[in-house]
C-alpha cells in the first residue's frame, strides 16, 4: 500500500497526489512509490509545489536519462538548460502570431507522444507551470492504454502487430512547410515501433501513436493516414483524457508508451510558459521489444 495521498484524476487514468512537498523526493524517499503509481495509473499531477530547478532535474533522472535534443548546437563545456514549452521572449514580450517559434507551438496542439521520432524515445516528461494564461493553454492527456482496451475487434486488427514509422518533421509539416524544412526537425533518421507498447511491470498494452507518425508497415502512407487519423480520433474520445487547467507550480508527469498528449490554443498576446524535462526510456522499460525486428521473438 501507498503511503501517498490520492485521488483519481478521472475514471480512465491519473492519480492527482497531495500532501508532500516534491523537493523531498530522492531514489530512496517517496520515488519508489511515485514510480509504482506512474506505472499503474500512466499520469500523476502534483499541485500547487515550488519545485526547484535542482528537483527538476533529480525528478526526471530518477526516471531515466534526461534527453537532450539540442547537444549538437551548444558548444564544449556549455551546460544543458531547461527546456521551456513558451511563447515569451528574453524581453517578456510575447512571439508573434506567424512566427516559426509560434508555428512550432501550433504543432503541439496535435496529438502526440514526445520523442517518437528519436533513436531512443521519451518514457516520462515532468512538466511545471511558470507563467500560465487566463484563457486557453491547457494540457490534455489521452490514454491510449485505456482506448486499445476498449477498441472495438475491427479496429485492433488493422494495426495490431504492425511497425509505425515516425518522423518529426511530419508533424511540423502539417501546419507549415518552412517549419517542417528546418535544420532540428530533420536531424534523426526515421524510426520505426511497433503499434503496441507492453508495460513491461504490469503486462498492460497500450497503442503507441504520435503525430509524428506518417507510415504503417502494410499500407500506403494514403492509407496510414486515414488509418491513423481513425486510431486517435478513437483514443481522444472524452472517456479517455483529462484536461489540466494549469495553476503556477503545478507538476504534471505522464508515461509516454501510454498517454498522448497536446496543448490547447490560448491568445498568444498572453505569456505562457512551461518548463519540460523528458527522460529517456531504457531497455527495462520495454524499448528492447519495441523494434519490428522483435515481433515473434
Amino acid at each position: 500500500m501507498s503511503s501517498l495521498a490520492t485521488e483519481p484524476l478521472c475514471d480512465a487514468f491519473g492519480e492527482v497526489v497531495t500532501g508532500i512537498d516534491i523537493n523531498d523526493v530522492t531514489a530512496e524517499n517517496l520515488y519508489p512509490e511515485i514510480r509504482a503509481l506512474f506505472e499503474a495509473r500512466s499520469a500523476l499531477l502534483f499541485p500547487a509545489q515550488e519545485m526547484t530547478d535542482e528537483t527538476h532535474w533529480r525528478l526526471a533522472n530518477l526516471f531515466g536519462p534526461v534527453e537532450d535534443r539540442k547537444a549538437d548546437e551548444r558548444k564544449a563545456g556549455e551546460p544543458m538548460e531547461i527546456p521551456e514549452v513558451s511563447n515569451v521572449r528574453e524581453d517578456g514580450s510575447t512571439t508573434e502570431k506567424m512566427d516559426l517559434h509560434t508555428l512550432n507551438l501550433k504543432a503541439n496542439f496535435l496529438w502526440h507522444s514526445d520523442s517518437t521520432f528519436l533513436p531512443v524515445p521519451a518514457l516520462v516528461n515532468v512538466l511545471t507551470a511558470k507563467i500560465v494564461t487566463t484563457d486557453g493553454g491547457a494540457t490534455e492527456l489521452a490514454s491510449t492504454r485505456a482506448a486499445w482496451a476498449a477498441m472495438p475487434d475491427a479496429l485492433r486488427a488493422k494495426i495490431e502487430g504492425r511497425g509505425i514509422w515516425h518522423r518529426y518533421s511530419h508533424s511540423r509539416r502539417k501546419i507549415s512547410e518552412e517549419l517542417a524544412a528546418l535544420p532540428m526537425f530533420n536531424k534523426w533518421p526515421d524510426q520505426c515501433w511497433k503499434s503496441v507498447w507492453t508495460n513491461p511491470m504490469n503486462g498492460q498494452e497500450a497503442l503507441y501513436l504520435a503525430s509524428h507518425a506518417f507510415k504503417v508497415e502494410g499500407y500506403t502512407e494514403a492509407e496510414s493516414a486515414t488509418l491513423l487519423d481513425e486510431l486517435i480520433a478513437f483514443c481522444t474520445q472524452p472517456q479517455f483524457v483529462y484536461a489540466h487547467r494549469w495553476s503556477v507550480g503545478d507538476v504534471l508527469l505522464w508515461d509516454q508508451r501510454a498517454v498522448m498528449h497536446r496543448g490547447t490554443p490560448w491568445p498568444f498576446k498572453q505569456p505562457r510558459k512551461l518548463a519540460s524535462i523528458c527522460a529517456s526510456v531504457r531497455p527495462e522499460d520495454g524499448l528492447s521489444q519495441m523494434r519490428p525486428e522483435t515481433m515473434g521473438a
